[in-house]
């Protein structure tokens, strides 16, 4: 029922702001005029046609062929249309996204209720109508981008892996799927430990590994640990948020824990891999697709050129710190930061000096100003780098110290709900998203966003209602912008718009 009201909430804004986007602005815009004549192409029965300026799968145009087959029948019945590809037109293409973005809302809750069974309904219905509501992700619901079906599929997957479907798991997105295999095979060995079958078989593992962990971190730990592997799968799993708590900030353990999972993976060899078979497949296949099309995209090779653009991770760090700025960018948190720093003494400005210094040398190195990024003045990336990065010449580099801040503030927000391993899987899982782009595109931020927030596990209520408000601002304010703010170039015909 909670599922059917979050869904039904969502339409309320996602049906009214179409008909007014469809209504101003019938024709494809931008990206569109790839995406949608390809739809319309495969529609008509051309799949063997291509557009080589499109660089992503087809995915989304087979998505859109179901679901406009599923209205069909009842669009012909009622004479509105004469032929399938008469149903392909561009708002109802659109609308492929405004389902797929209530489909999101629900698979959000669920997610949420998985990662967090101790929250009510009500409070997970609210933290998942605060997520649909994140600018990148809403305003995408009403063109025919990929970003929301993309996110659609990696959080189903996400969702079919914490759940075991390991077989309806592995989907696109090899990068996510890597990401979501690892985290699913430390859960995994994790459930498996704690069957009294494998105790058994482990016993002298599970003391060897407790004995170090005695050692180094008291008994209390060690006592700790064999509670969660002799307890319940739900109870383990908050035993296990718990005694990450008391060891967040012990560089020691990170060692012992990284010890932990690859002797526990290395003696569960031959289940792990069965059980994780279908990511493999894909994984190989990925390979293969790569060797035989020469690159990772599909079309505009030219454009999209692998580069080592290291500052997209700066720019992430912050980008996704200022979307959750009522958890980041507060007295608390800065507190925070200075306990950790004071509590790590030397070696905690030791760690800061080094991030300082690796951050200065990537925005001096690593930055990347891609031609689009320069020409293309409908899009927020364009002002964000002409006004503030290049506002002078000092400015990157005295942005360095927000970057390194918001990173900061990320991983331990993160260490404090996951195993410092997920952390470290996280980072290299978006580094590898992120730094082969030589574009700037805040679209691309979207899926590690929504990881990150979900692992999070922000709980304060005033910082959902604040980062709620200020996701409906922006969202209205670039919307208002790009339907009734539209401008002309001199140099190109037809109507600019502007937009993320």
């Amino acid at each position: 029922m909670a599922r059917v009201a979050l869904a039904a909430m969502v339409s309320l804004w996602i049906i009214p702001i179409s008909i007014l986007v469809n209504r101003i602005v019938p024709e494809p815009y931008m990206d569109e005029i790839f995406h949608i004549p390809q739809a319309q192409c495969y529609c008509r029965g051309g799949f063997s046609t291509w557009d080589p300026m499109i660089t992503t799968p087809p995915g989304l145009y087979y998505l859109s062929l179901g679901y406009i087959a599923s209205l069909f029948p009842v669009m012909w019945f009622a004479k509105v249309v004469q032929s399938f590809p008469d149903l392909c037109s561009v708002a109802v293409l659109r609308s492929t996204n405004g389902v797929m973005a209530i489909l999101c809302s629900v698979i959000l809750y669920d997610l949420i209720r998985f990662l967090r069974p101790g929250i009510g309904e009500k409070k997970t219905m609210v933290y998942a109508m605060v997520m649909a509501l994140y600018p990148l992700h809403w305003f995408f619901t009403f063109l025919y981008y990929t970003d929301v079906a993309s996110l659609a599929a990696v959080l189903a997957m996400h969702l079919a892996c914490l759940k075991r479907h390991y077989w309806v798991s592995a989907m696109t997105n090899v990068v996510w799927m890597m990401f979501v295999a690892a985290d699913g095979a430390m859960n995994y060995i994790e459930d498996f430990n704690r069957s009294d079958g494998v105790q058994k078989d482990q016993r002298p593992f599970v003391e060897e590994s407790d004995a170090v962990t005695n050692n180094r971190s008291g008994t209390g730990t060690s006592t700790m640990r064999r509670r969660r592997i002799k307890g319940s799968s739900k109870d383990a799993s908050l035993s296990n948020s718990e005694t990450d708590n008391n060891v967040t900030y012990q560089t020691q353990g990170f060692f012992d824990e990284i010890r932990d999972i690859v002797l526990r993976l290395w003696w569960l060899k031959r289940e792990v891999l069965a059980a994780f078979a279908p990511f493999i497949v894909v994984v190989v296949a990925f390979l293969a697709f790569v060797i035989w099309n020469g690159s990772i995209v599909l079309g505009a090779k030219e454009a999209h050129t692998v580069s080592p653009h290291l500052a997209q991770m700066l720019y992430f760090g912050l980008a996704s710190a200022a979307a959750l700025a009522p958890v980041h960018f507060t007295l608390k948190q800065v507190g925070t930061l200075c306990q950790w720093l004071m509590k790590k003494r030397i070696l905690g400005l030791l760690q800061m000096l080094v991030a300082l210094t690796i951050g200065l040398m990537v925005v001096h190195f690593f930055s990347i100003a891609h031609p689009y990024l320069l020409a293309d003045n409908r899009h927020y990336p364009f002002y964000v780098w002409r006004k503030v990065i290049q506002a002078h010449w000092l400015m990157k580099y005295l942005l360095v110290l927000v970057y390194v801040y918001s990173w900061v503030s990320i991983i331990i927000i993160l260490a404090r709900n996951q195993k410092r391993f997920w952390v470290l899987l996280f980072i290299a899982a978006t580094a590898m998203v992120l730094i082969p782009a030589p574009l700037i595109e805040f679209r691309y931020f979207t899926i590690p966003f929504y990881l990150m927030l979900l692992h999070s596990r922000v709980s304060d209520n005033l910082s959902w209602l604040v980062m709620g408000i200020l996701y409906i601002f922006v969202n209205i304010f670039t919307m208002a912008v790009f339907l009734f703010r539209p401008f002309h170039w001199d140099h190109e015909p037809g109507t600019q718009r502007f937009i993320w």
